[in-house]
């Protein structure tokens, strides 16, 4: 048996705005978009992808799966990020190398540091 990624589902208030937000960070392709669906790829026939689906109520409690990004330059990318309108937040995360971010539906996720040698 074989079994492929194909995507990560995320809930959204707007899952059009915060899909566009979210190609627009990554760099990312639209691939499909409807007002209750949104999904974006790395590429057009590349996998796995982000699929925006729309739910009634907003987020109210810490993620239980978030995403981890390595950029080359962790403070550039943590500008560039909050420049779109990422912000800050504390998780109880504590002094660390990382950087936890929150999308503009408040999604938590991680700008890591440098790989260790």
């Amino acid at each position: 048996m074989t079994l492929e990624w194909e995507q990560v589902i995320v809930d959204s208030v707007d899952p059009v705005a915060l899909g566009q937000w979210w190609a627009e960070a990554l760099g990312w392709v639209v691939v499909d978009s409807s007002a209750d669906e949104f999904e974006i790829r790395p590429e057009p026939d590349r996998l796995p992808g982000l699929l925006f689906v729309r739910v009634e109520a907003g987020k109210t409690v810490k993620n239980r799966l978030h995403l981890d990004f390595r950029p080359d330059d962790q403070d550039a990318e943590v500008a560039r990020l909050s420049a779109l309108g990422a912000r800050r937040v504390d998780i109880g995360q504590g002094d660390q190398s990382w950087v936890v971010l929150a999308d503009p539906e408040d999604n938590e996720f991680c700008v890591l540091g440098r790989r260790r040698q």
